[in-house]
């Protein structure tokens, strides 16, 4: 199944803590990354950004429950599986770019829902600034701030988006 399918099958079960559906949430990460004009690759990565949530068996509950079941580490290594790096990669570092801009301005998290707070805690909290000088050192850094704060907004309930079937000629360009 491809990482599309997969959010298309699975992605319309409730994003927990969120008013949205991942699938929802998704789609609405994708429209402002295209909205933004954004390269194809950071709008896939926008798209599929969340599709570790999928691939791991702790459930989707799991950070209700304590557990950081590390999404953006299993969503990268199955985008890998399809895509080169420029998609993969700000999938990676999304959490850690939550991470990044917290630490860098901690009125920051007063943005985030209750929910995104919440997993702060479990994924490690702010970065010290020796984190986020070697943040800065890594491929994509820049692209995963950018996904982070669309991914940040993504979660206003009603908003009208394009199907996934939208994105699939950008996803089949982009595919290795």
């Amino acid at each position: 199944m491809t990482p599309w399918e997969l959010l298309e099958s699975r992605g319309h079960k409730e994003y927990v803590g969120e008013a949205v559906t991942i699938l929802q949430h998704s789609l609405q990460t994708a429209l402002f990354a295209q909205g933004a004009g954004a390269s194809d690759a950071l709008v896939a990565a926008a798209l599929l950004h969340d599709i570790g949530h999928f691939a791991h068996a702790a459930g989707l509950d799991a950070t209700r429950r304590g557990i950081d079941p590390r999404h953006e580490a299993r969503g990268a290594e199955l985008l890998m599986q399809w895509f080169g790096p420029e998609v993969a990669e700000p999938v990676r570092l999304h959490v850690d770019a939550k991470r990044y801009l917290v630490g860098e301005d901690p009125a920051y998290a007063e943005g985030l829902s209750v929910e995104s707070q919440n997993t702060l805690r479990l994924q490690g909290g702010p970065m010290t600034e020796a984190q986020r000088a070697d943040f800065e050192g890594r491929p994509h850094w820049r692209e995963a701030l950018q996904l982070r704060r669309w991914d940040d907004q993504a979660k206003i309930v009603g908003l009208n988006v394009p199907p996934v079937s939208d994105y699939l000629e950008l996803l089949l360009e982009l595919r290795l």
